[in-house]
């Protein structure tokens, strides 16, 4: 298992922490998607460690900006 938090700008409610989630949760091995607008935090469990571009490219499907590693 691999657990890794990103921040994510943009977020600003529970239907953007859907959105994140939703996305990031279809990517391959992802377990567990929690993310937190008051924060920008989103922390991602999956069964291998997930590749940093993929994630972005899930975060901007759902209309926000990866920012990088927490």
């Amino acid at each position: 298992m691999s657990t890794v938090t990103y921040k994510v700008s943009g977020m600003s409610c529970g239907h953007c922490e859907g959105s994140v989630s939703t996305e990031v949760s279809a990517l391959p091995g992802v377990r567990e998607v929690r993310a937190t607008a008051a924060t920008g935090l989103v922390t991602v469990t999956a069964d291998e460690p997930l590749n940093d571009d993929a994630v972005r490219a899930a975060v901007d499907e759902a209309g926000y900006e990866l920012v990088g590693r927490a």
